[in-house]
Formats: C-alpha cells, structure tokens, sequence
C-alpha cells in the first residue's frame, strides 16, 4: 500500500511540474503573441530600451514595491489595502493587453471589468492561473520590447542574485509569498495536489497542513523574468537571424528552451511544501540558451 501510495505522488508531482513548466512556455507564447501590437500602440516602460539605466529602475521598483507590501502588512488593515492595490494593478495590465486585442475600447474595458470582478468575487485557483497567463504575458511583452539585450541581461543577473538572497538568505520573499497566497490575487500560479484543494474554502486546522503544502506554487515572476530575454531577443533583425515558423529567430528560442532546461534542473530537487529560488536556475538556462542560439545560429 505505501509503495502504491508513493507512486501515486510521484506521479502527480511529475504532472504538477510539467503543469508549470507549460505556464512558463504559454507565458512566453503569449508575450511573443503580444509584443508587435504593443509595439505599434507604442505601449512601453521605457522610452530607451538601450539605457543601462532602465534595469536599475526596474530593480529599484521591485525593492521598494516589496518593502511597501511587507510594510503595510503589519498593519491593521493593511492586507486589505494591498489587496485593492494589486488589483487595481492587475486591472491595469489587463486593460492594456485587451485593448490590444479588441477592436473596439468599449469592449476592452467592459472585459477588464468583469475579469477583475470575477479575481474579486471567485478569486478560484484556476481564476488565477487564467488571469495569470494574462497579466503574465503582458507584463513580459511590455517590459520585453522596452530593454535591450545588454540592459536584460543585467536584469537578470541583478533578479537572480536577489531572489536567492531574498529566499535564502533574509527569507523575505518566503513570507511574502504566504501573504500573498491568502490575498487570492494573480501573482502566483497555482497547481492542486488533490481534486478536492480549493483556495475559497476554509482551511481545516485539524489537517495541520497549509496551504503551501496542499498545491503547487510558482511565483508570476518566475515565468515573467525569463520570457524579457525571449520577446528582447525576438527583436534582433530578422535579416540576421533564422525565423522558426515566422515567429521566433533562433536566440529567443535558445532562451525558451534553455528558461525549460532551467526548470528541468529546479524541478529534480524542489522538495514539496519547501520553498525555492527560480531566478538562479531559470535565468541563466535562458541566458545560456540565449548564447548558443546567437552564436550557432
């Protein structure tokens, strides 16, 4: 009996890490999908993509941004309040890729609407992965067609060394992920262990267990930061490198399938319900992946 048992969870832990990795490489279709009509709408964070000083920005914001939330959090209230913040900027980056998509504005913000009053009012595991893969690929197109090779590769390098420190080291990205899980918002992708797991009902404390360790969960982050390097390198001139499928040239693909190869290697040793960095792994993959397709390709 414990040998079918443990067979059993070997099995749906391997269907829970193949689950992932195909939120990592929808995230990145999507970005690639979304990145010539932002370009035309002229939709970007930064207005020189080449500058050096838009990954210091960047990485200035997440610093500060992450320091408000775990701010707030400690007071009465404050989790209320972060929760109306992050929707308001889900809704945004919502808005931005429906308005890309429809024809009409009406439209657009009618869909923006209902999808954030849904993440309201059902904010469901399956609610969030949806508007994840949304707001996901979004974020990475923007931000993808706004820097630079060079300036995305510092980026990168910046992210990686921080979230290890931040997982590792100071253990804060720990405690802001389980802050985020109860506010039921978009910033983490989540995958059940059980049919049965809901993130609407109440916990059971007689289980003892949480709710970290009942599913599956990738921060957003993990899926976004890669996919920069993929929509950054599909940008390089067409002349110079092949186009597979008249979609994606050669660095941005080696980018994919080394990000893939990256969460490969995370994958064999993320032990269930204990935390791990993704960055580290998953950004040099894609930045290795990235070299060999410029170099060979």
């Amino acid at each position: 009996m414990n040998e079918e048992k443990k067979t059993e969870e070997r099995s749906i832990s391997i269907a829970l890490v193949i689950g992932m990795g195909a939120f990592i490489l929808l995230t990145s279709a999507i970005a690639l999908m979304l990145a010539t009509p932002f370009e035309v709408s002229d939709v970007k964070a930064f207005e020189n993509p080449e500058s050096m000083r838009n990954p210091v920005y960047f990485f200035v914001l997440i610093i500060v941004f992450t320091a408000l939330i775990l701010l707030v959090l400690r007071f009465k209230g404050g989790k209320r309040l972060i929760h109306f913040v992050m929707l308001a900027a889900v809704a945004l980056t919502i808005y931005y890729v429906m308005a890309v998509l429809v024809p009409y504005g009406i439209i657009a913000l009618i869909s923006t609407l209902a999808l954030t009053l849904l993440l309201y009012i059902y904010p469901e595991w399956y609610v969030l992965d949806a508007t994840g893969l949304i707001i996901g690929g979004g974020a990475a197109a923007i931000f993808g067609i706004s820097l630079g090779i060079i300036p995305v590769l510092l980026l990168m390098v910046i992210l990686a060394v921080y979230d290890a420190i931040a997982v590792y080291k100071t253990k804060h990205m720990v405690s802001l992920a389980e802050s985020i899980v109860d506010l039921r918002i978009p910033v983490l992708f989540v995958l059940p262990r059980k049919r049965s797991f809901s993130l609407l009902r109440d916990k059971d404390p007689d289980k003892g267990k949480s709710e970290m360790e009942e599913a599956f969960f990738m921060g957003l982050g993990d899926a976004i930061i890669p996919s920069l390097l993929v929509v950054s390198a599909n940008r390089m001139s067409m002349e110079v490198f092949t186009h597979y499928l008249g979609l994606i040239n050669a660095p941005a693909l080696g980018a994919l399938i080394g990000t893939l190869a990256g969460y490969a290697v995370l994958s064999s040793f993320a032990g269930r319900g204990k935390p791990h960095a993704g960055l580290p792994f998953l950004n040099s993959g894609a930045i290795i992946g990235f070299v060999i397709g410029y170099i060979f390709f």
